[in-house]
């Protein structure tokens, strides 16, 4: 039987939602073993993405405040997981990047999610995977908008 498109369309909100709760458990006990909090993994995760930022970028990429980035960045080098690097093109600007052990743990932790799920990706057509693609990206840009939105109640009230 087929579902008609609205119950369809819940069935993947769903699934969705319960995507978000299995990446959240897989990031908190990440955390966990990594001897870190969630904000320090959040960070990790935008250098392991991104490559090596500044400071400010970072709190950016993160979605914290300058002092909360510096926090954290502290953290994560008395954890070995980053170190503060001097730009070598611009000698004025200092650079977090991760560190071996750092770039070690994560693929321990996540490599075998990122085959497992890159090996679900390849049985699904090019036209398919272009619409999960398109999926995403739109899911991405409504939790960036939401996430915006409150924050911007929480400094207002």
């Amino acid at each position: 039987m087929r579902l008609s498109k609205e119950l369809r369309a819940g069935a993947i909100a769903r699934a969705v939602q319960e995507l978000q709760d299995a990446t959240d458990l897989i990031d908190e006990l990440a955390a966990r073993r990594l001897g870190v909090n969630r904000t320090d993994l959040r960070c990790l995760s935008r250098l392991t993405a991104r490559g090596p930022l500044t400071a400010s970028e970072l709190a950016a990429a993160a979605g914290l405040t300058g002092g909360a980035a510096t926090t954290a960045i502290d953290r994560l080098e008395r954890a070995g997981l980053a170190r503060r690097v001097r730009d070598e093109a611009d000698r004025r600007r200092v650079l977090v990047h991760l560190t071996d052990q750092a770039d070690l743990l994560s693929q321990e932790i996540w490599g075998p999610i990122v085959t497992d799920a890159l090996a679900e990706l390849r049985r699904f057509t090019i036209a398919e995977l272009e619409v999960i693609e398109t999926f995403l990206q739109r899911a991405l840009d409504n939790q960036t908008h939401h996430a915006a939105r409150l924050r911007s109640q929480a400094r207002s009230t």
